[in-house]
């Protein structure tokens, strides 16, 4: 085969010289530059290179087929001879394979099994710009490898869409752009009519740009629904297509990740008789493969891409609007032979994301988790670190499901690994010992993977599994989808296989067996109805959810809850199955557990001690304790101030106060290092400074003022509070002779001090020039001037500026009011006083 001729050729030589600098490289390229399939092959001869294979990371299973057999295609070979490539269930290599090309989990596979990558010279992360968790994971272990073990070892990132600047800056890496090859293509907005669903604006869409526009059509849909959806509407097989009869202009083709590769590759070579074609496909079509003849886009502007789904505790395929990034680039298939038109079926006036969100930034993070524990690193260097929240909750459910001790991996928790599926179904794949339970757990693993087989919103399993064991006979109930059914099954299948299960699915079993299996990936979902209200039930993680009124599971005294809408007022319990009790007990006896608990009774505002039979955090039964262990009130007194608030304890203004001036000196003073006494650190730390005064008391009341003080104080040396009582001193004495009280404060929510306010009466400050000062001189007082009766006369910080310029008119005003007291011309002289004039002046 002729070599045919790609922008990125003149680029090529450059892209060799700069990995025989620098092992790390950002390469940006547009569709249709040859990045994918010319790169590789032309870094095999690189001295470097040392004769070792080099890894194409490719984000999906179309693109990695296409790109290898294009590559051995141009080498004049069969696929798994120099390129080969290795997706899920499938592999084409050999020991003469060169360039692999390989998806994301097989990626992450390899460089667990051998962390020194023996025979790889360099790795290319292909679409990067997608940014699946598995590539940011691969990344990060690959850079892992390169510090550690391998300097030698070469890591290209490569996409159409890359935010270059910041990958090249995290990864130090010189970074090189490649000129396009493509032609202009026409904007323009195919608006929807009223209330017109997507498959209908589709085909007029599609009629529109066969009548008025030459070449291919290109359609991006979400997914397979969608395309069958417009698949049948095209074919005149949908009720609401018009005439059946009437003749469609093209040949209708589809392409999406599930297709047969004999039908993959149909659609990526041309038309044999030179038809038109009309490709309905995923966004799959987006990047990495070519389709001939394209030279109209229609954009739905739509894709399915995981999101966590908290109710089922995966992370699921939702419909989502893409980035701009992303519509760009699918416009721009529309250009790659010729001028073209791409049809956008979203208003103009709407506003895409700029770049798709990665997906470690909004997924459940169990499978990364357990990735990380068998690594035995957890800080890998992420382009966007996991967020520690999830990172946390993921690790929790891993204790639970036994693939982790503390944050080390179990032996189980490398057999789970080993399936290649999320921790939750590992476990329930794995738990089972029976022939048949482990067939069983095939269909539940198909069953929790797929869409809802069934139309109606009953939220019993039981039905489901019912619904596949009736389409396996020939029965599909009528509420049922017979294509979802199908698809079950096919994966059901799928894990029998892998699992070498040879029992063959049973055709009828008793609902609670479902539910038995179903424990070992949802351990935190065993639910106990509540003993006062049958339709609530009590969660092993310690939550409550509701059963709906008319729930086709009410009554049973044990559930599995396999669906759970989260909701901080009432969960609700969208689908569960029946469990057995015994089998909890065989399978789970370390779970249940006998405890004496002593604890703060908010309803009661007491201490109760009780003894407890639990399941985790289920109670089962509850029974006063006769005799508590009298050492662990100080816990339940502590636990009662979390519950209650700082303000249950015995504050004094006083003590209120010397917490006003410790805080305030913290800004005023940073040098003291002074403990911080936020309602935040003080709930905190509250068993390091409150629960030794409270050790030997019931009742919360009974610690004294003296008590708490000292509690409270305790965090600060005597030396120290010496220097808080001459810094922020709680009284100052004024030219009357007297001691006047320092009112301090604090704004919690700006989290800074307030002036210091000293209220006195105006005859008290006589012959004081300027306003007194605290904090070593750093901070005036703002006083508060008070008439003779106490009633506010001025505020000021400038005491100095008060005797000049507004005492006069004060004077002038008080002095009628007041006769009694003194109002001198001169208040710089006078003798300060609180008392009137005496009698006879």
């Amino acid at each position: 085969m002729s070599r045919a001729e790609f922008p990125i050729d003149v680029l090529l030589p450059r892209i060799r010289d700069s990995l025989a600098d620098h092992p790390r490289l950002v390469l940006e390229a547009p569709p249709g530059a040859g990045k994918t399939t010319q790169v590789p092959p032309a870094l095999l001869d690189a001295p470097w290179l040392q004769g070792r294979k080099i890894i194409v990371l490719e984000p999906r299973r179309v693109a990695a087929r296409a790109a290898a057999r294009f590559m051995a295609e141009q080498r004049g070979e069969a696929v798994g001879e120099g390129v080969g490539y290795r997706i899920r269930f499938d592999n084409q290599v050999s020991a003469r394979t060169r360039i692999e090309v390989v998806t994301e989990g097989i990626l992450t596979r390899m460089i667990q099994d051998d962390p020194a990558l023996e025979g790889v010279g360099a790795i290319l992360f292909d679409e990067f710009h997608e940014r699946h968790l598995a590539a940011d994971l691969g990344l990060a272990l690959a850079l892992d490898v390169q510090s550690a073990l391998r300097d030698d070892l070469r890591i290209v990132l490569m996409s159409a869409t890359l935010d270059g600047a910041r990958l090249a800056a995290f990864l130090d890496a010189p970074r090189l752009s490649s000129e396009g090859r493509s032609y202009p293509v026409q904007l323009a907005h195919f608006p929807a009519r009223r209330e017109e669903r997507l498959e209908h604006q589709v085909r007029r869409a599609v009629e529109h740009a066969l009548a008025t526009h030459q070449g291919d059509v290109l359609v991006f849909l979400p997914g397979q629904r969608e395309i069958g959806q417009v698949e049948r509407l095209l074919a005149g097989r949908d009720p609401g297509a018009g005439d059946p009869d009437a003749p469609f202009a093209a040949e209708v083709l589809t392409l999406h990740g599930e297709l047969p590769v004999e039908q993959q590759s149909r659609v990526l070579q041309p038309d044999p008789d030179g038809r038109r074609r009309v490709v309905l496909a995923t966004n799959v079509a987006e990047s990495s493969v070519t389709l001939p003849g394209v030279r109209v886009v229609i954009d739905a502007g739509l894709a399915r891409e995981p999101r966590f789904d908290p109710n089922s505790g995966f992370s699921r395929l939702d419909v989502v609007h893409v980035a701009q990034a992303s519509a760009d680039q699918r416009a721009g298939r529309a250009g790659r032979v010729a001028e073209g038109w791409a049809y956008r079926l979203w208003p103009q006036s709407q506003r895409l994301e700029p770049q798709r969100r990665p997906e470690i930034a909004q997924v459940e993070l169990a499978g990364l988790a357990l990735e990380l524990a068998a690594w035995g690193d957890p800080d890998l260097r992420f382009v966007d670190p996991p967020p520690p929240g999830a990172l946390a909750s993921a690790r929790e459910l891993l204790q639970r499901l036994g693939a982790l001790q503390g944050e080390a991996i179990t032996s189980l928790g490398r057999r789970m690994l080993a399936l290649g599926t999320h921790p939750r179904l590992a476990a329930m794949l794995l738990a089972p010992s029976d022939a048949d339970e482990r067939a069983l757990a095939c269909d539940l693993a198909a069953l929790l993977e797929a869409r809802d087989p069934l139309r109606s919103r009953s939220d019993a399993l039981h039905e489901r599994w019912q619904a596949l064991a009736g389409f396996r006979a020939g029965r599909v109930p009528g509420d049922a989808s017979r294509s979802a059914l199908a698809a079950i099954d096919q994966a059901a299948r799928q894990w029998r296989r892998r699992l070498r299960v040879a029992a063959p699915p049973p055709s009828g079993l008793p609902a609670h067996q479902l539910g038995d299996l179903l424990a070992h990936a949802f351990p935190d979902r065993i639910a106990h109805q509540h003993r006062s209200d049958p339709y609530r039930y009590q969660l092993a993680n310690g939550r409550s959810a509701r059963l709906f009124d008319d729930s086709a599971v009410f009554g049973e005294p044990w559930l599995l809850v396999s669906e759970l809408r989260d909701d901080p007022r009432d969960a609700r319990i969208l689908r569960a199955v029946p469990i057995d009790p015994l089998r909890l007990e065989l399978d789970w006896p370390q779970r249940f557990v006998d405890t004496d608990r002593v604890f703060w009774d908010a309803d009661a505002r007491r201490i109760a001690a009780v003894r407890e039979r639990r399941f985790d955090r289920i109670v089962l039964d509850s029974r006063p304790l006769a005799a508590p262990d009298r050492s662990r009130y100080a816990e339940a007194l502590v636990d009662a101030v979390r519950q209650l608030g700082l303000a249950a304890l015995p504050w004094t203004e006083g003590l209120q106060q010397w917490r006003a001036r410790v805080r305030c000196l913290r800004v005023w003073c940073p040098d003291l290092a002074l403990p911080d006494l936020s309602d935040a650190v003080l709930l905190a730390g509250l068993d390091d400074w409150l629960k030794p005064a409270l050790a030997g008391k019931s009742r919360l009341d009974a610690l004294t003022e003296s008590e708490f003080a000292e509690a409270l104080k305790s965090g600060v040396d005597w030396s120290l509070r010496q220097r808080i009582d001459t810094l922020a001193p709680a009284r100052i004495e004024v030219p009357s002779g007297l001691q006047r009280r320092i009112d301090y404060g604090f704004d919690d929510a700006a989290d800074v001090p307030l002036a210091p306010v000293l209220a006195v009466k105006l005859q008290e400050l006589f012959g004081l020039a300027d306003s007194p000062r605290v904090a070593d001189g750093r901070l005036p007082l703002t006083l508060h001037l008070l008439s003779p009766g106490g009633r506010p006369l001025q505020v000021t910080g400038d005491l100095r500026g008060f005797w000049e310029r507004t005492y006069p008119e004060v004077r002038r005003e008080m002095k009628g009011r007041y006769p009694k007291h003194p109002w001198p011309d001169d208040p710089w002289t006078a003798t300060a006083t609180h008392r009137a004039k005496p009698r006879g002046t």
